[in-house]
């Protein structure tokens, strides 16, 4: 980790590699509110480097050592490669080289209150919870999501006071160069195995994370997770839990379901009655998701009232059970699950959900997950009436030929029957329009493109 004070007087001129991806330009835009000469590079063109460009950033199509000659500091992501001309003349030129999660660590010691929520699953979720809560009560925080929000028109928003709300991705370990005063674990569960060793590995990287808040924060922690309730007491500063199925100082009781799938529930503090919550998305797991953002905007004094409204209003983020039309009476739903329990919670949220057969078509994301979550991946599919298994996504790696996604297909044939294997998208919709009735709930899932899927069924594309 490179040694210095973001503040100090000579870090003027910040230039990013790979300036276009979604996360990089957020960290782009924040620097820029904060009145810092911000350059980067991308490969191409597009409409997050026009927007930066229409806010003052200086963006270079294409990598070259000149492009980073003025600047006092670069920043680039794991994506790029240690051959990369700029990052390559950085390295040799002495100018500071950081990640893009150590910029976002150093920005965060800009505001009064950090609140970085992290866990396996449901980061995006209720960190916009957690968000737009804090706005509806006359807050104005900065905001970095991992998705796009349309209540702040994409996934960053500048906002005027001392608050920041951000994800905390645990990948390569990124959350422990960050700098809480508020955080957050929703649970902890087995992924990302191309980078952690084991469970173990997973575990002490939050209990890290965990013991990064200082005594005067404080850890909001979720007791239903095992792993998670384990580590409240490996912690210095205020520990403050909630939960639906054990005892917690924020607990959802009375739970039930109305006739769209969306829960209702009465929340409890410290045993006592508070009020009556109904949400708008679907699904066990986001009240727990809502619960974390109760008790992390209740601790900043938000009313009641004010976060009862919001939760009611919110309809969820991009890929988030996000409805994308209906045709010929199949209505089509996207997520963005693509590990075995978010598959579970995804598809037993959807049971809630008016439909007639429940079709799930999955594109496993990474050879790595694939192979290593093999029989959770099995066994997680057994909500749904029909399961299409797409190709495998690849992302960061290679196809070493170790798994294939008829491989994956066979091993949820074990479990249950309707299970067919189908590559290419073209494919699985002709297949979905021959076969599915009227009425029938149609959930495209995973991380990569198979929303397109969707989008084909739409005639979209």
């Amino acid at each position: 980790m490179v040694n210095f004070d973001l503040n100090a007087h000579h870090i003027q001129h910040i230039h990013f590699i790979g300036i276009g991806g979604i996360s990089m330009s957020a960290i782009a835009e924040m620097l820029l509110s904060f009145d810092y000469k911000v350059s980067g590079s991308d490969l191409k063109a597009s409409k997050i480097t026009n927007r930066l460009q229409a806010k003052g950033a200086d963006v270079i199509i294409g990598h070259s050592p000149q492009n980073i000659q003025a600047c006092d500091l670069v920043v680039y992501t794991a994506a790029v490669k240690e051959d990369n001309p700029e990052l390559a003349k950085a390295r040799q030129t002495g100018i500071p080289v950081i990640d893009r999660a150590e910029m976002l660590g150093l920005l965060m010691k800009k505001f009064d209150t950090s609140i970085a929520v992290a866990g396996t699953h449901g980061k995006t979720t209720t960190t916009s919870m957690i968000s737009l809560i804090l706005e509806h009560a006359g807050f104005d925080p900065t905001i970095l999501v991992g998705g796009e929000l349309d209540e702040i028109g994409g996934n960053i928003k500048i906002g005027k006071d001392q608050y920041l709300v951000t994800e905390a991705c645990e990948y390569v370990e990124s959350f422990l160069k960050f700098f809480p005063k508020i955080g957050i674990i929703l649970n902890i569960d087995a992924d990302h195995l191309d980078y952690f060793k084991d469970m173990d590995h997973i575990l002490e990287a939050f209990s890290k994370f965990a013991q990064r808040i200082p005594s005067d924060g404080f850890l909001i922690a979720c007791k239903d997770d095992l792993h998670t309730e384990a580590l409240i007491e490996k912690v210095d500063c205020p520990v403050v839990t909630y939960g639906i199925k054990k005892e917690a100082d924020y607990q959802a009781k009375n739970i039930q379901f109305n006739h769209q799938g969306f829960p209702m529930f009465d929340l409890f503090y410290k045993g006592e009655f508070l009020a009556a919550f109904q949400l708008s998305v679907p699904g066990h797991h986001n009240i727990s998701n809502s619960l974390a953002a109760i008790a992390c905007c209740h601790i900043l004094g938000v009313p009641l009232d004010r976060m009862q409204e919001k939760l009611n209003r919110f309809r969820g983020t991009h890929r988030r059970f996000e409805k994308l039309g209906e045709i010929n009476g199949l209505t089509i739903i996207d997520d963005y699950a693509h590990h075995p329990t978010e598959i579970k919670a995804t598809l037993q949220a959807a049971t809630q959900y008016p439909h007639h057969s429940l079709w799930c078509i999955f594109q496993p994301h990474t050879y790595t997950r694939t192979i290593t979550l093999l029989e959770d991946f099995a066994e997680a599919f057994k909500d749904a009436d029909q399961v299409i298994i797409a190709d495998i996504y690849a992302a960061r790696e290679k196809d070493t030929g170790m798994i294939h996604a008829r491989d994956l297909a066979s091993a949820i044939e074990k479990h249950q029957e309707n299970i067919t294997y189908i590559g290419g998208f073209e494919e699985i919709t002709r297949y979905i329009l021959t076969h599915a009735q009227s009425g029938d709930l149609i959930i495209t899932m995973g991380a990569g493109d198979i929303y397109q899927v969707g989008e084909m069924l739409l005639g979209k594309i």
